[in-house]
């Protein structure tokens, strides 16, 4: 059941839903609220997971599709009865194409794996230990046309070890998206962060970069201080 006093959110997935799982988790205690799931593949794991929930799930299969433009248009119109007020980008494997990203502009977040603009695209993690990276992380960031290259919000960063393979800095970058993912859609729920003159903004001020993650929870830790004293 809808809560009318949350912001309402679409989150479009490809596959397993870890990113949606971690937002389900944190929304009983965030000012949004998962309106709808939304998947291009009829298979993917994530749907399970929200309809387990008994969250709306909705599937528009990318295969139905000639034209990339006719696929953006199905997904508006599947979204449309909804009245999401964000689209979150968690893990959906589909290039979108100007018609949507006009649709919901400033009001869509994406979340990498990798330190933008370092490493756009796939195989992030294989291109970091190439080219010897002593820190990698991840990225959340409004959704433009430009591939990951939308205006960054907030990055996240670790050290990369002598150890360390692809499949061990993928765990451990996903271990921070799921705690850094649910923390920036609720800042983009109560207005924290914001889009505005095509530039990503935090409390209404142009950000010059991305905040850091340890030091946007160290400033939430201060906010919820001076309001309890």
């Amino acid at each position: 059941m809808a809560d009318s006093d949350k912001f309402p959110i679409a989150v479009l997935i490809s596959g397993r839903g870890t990113n949606l799982k971690a937002l389900m988790d944190y929304q009983d205690n965030a000012l949004y609220e998962i309106a709808v799931v939304v998947s291009n593949n009829p298979n993917a794991e994530g749907l399970e997971i929200a309809q387990y929930e008994g969250i709306s799930t909705e599937v528009v299969d990318n295969k139905d599709y000639d034209e990339r433009e006719q696929y953006d248009q199905a997904l508006i119109d599947t979204l449309a009865p909804y009245s999401v007020s964000a689209v979150i980008m968690a893990g959906f494997m589909r290039i979108l194409t100007k018609s949507f990203i006009d649709a919901y502009e400033g009001r869509m977040l994406n979340i990498h794996p990798s330190l933008l603009p370092k490493y756009p695209g796939l195989h992030t993690h294989e291109r970091a230990l190439e080219a010897g990276d002593s820190e990698h992380g991840l990225s959340i960031h409004f959704v433009t046309e430009e591939l990951d290259g939308g205006p960054l919000v907030l990055q996240a960063s670790l050290p990369v070890t002598d150890e360390d393979t692809a499949d061990t800095l993928k765990e451990r970058v996903q271990k921070m998206e799921h705690e850094a993912y649910p923390l920036a859609v609720n800042l983009l729920a109560r207005g924290d962060f914001s889009y505005q003159n095509h530039q990503a903004c935090f409390r209404d001020q142009p950000l010059k970069g991305p905040i850091m993650l340890n030091k946007l929870q160290s400033l939430m830790q201060q906010h919820q201080s001076s309001h309890e004293q």
